[in-house]
């Protein structure tokens, strides 16, 4: 099984191939809509996408943790992260995938 990375240009691409735009097109359509997605993100908003999965920003509170070389310890601060939790349709599919 090889490894490969689906890329902006692979989604224009695939746009392209199913829709009809032009490339020209299909590249601003991808764009368009992950920006929309990373702005809603970055205001707080949940980005909910149907049979696919809900992306959040989540807030860590500060914390003490430990450089696992030296053993000191060292505070990590509060901050924003973006978490990924999968529809469960997703998540049947990609199970169903790894049955060969």
């Amino acid at each position: 099984m090889t490894a490969k990375t689906l890329t902006r240009m692979d989604l224009s691409e695939a746009v392209f191939r199913e829709v009809g735009l032009s490339r020209n097109e299909s590249a601003d359509l991808v764009e368009s809509v992950l920006k929309h997605m990373s702005d809603a993100l970055v205001t707080g908003q949940q980005v909910k996408i149907s049979s696919f999965g809900t992306f959040s920003v989540r807030e860590k509170s500060a914390r003490i943790g430990r450089n696992p070389k030296t053993g000191e310890e060292v505070p990590i601060h509060p901050r924003r992260v973006l978490t990924f939790r999968p529809s469960h349709l997703m998540k049947d599919r990609v199970a169903s995938g790894n049955k060969s």
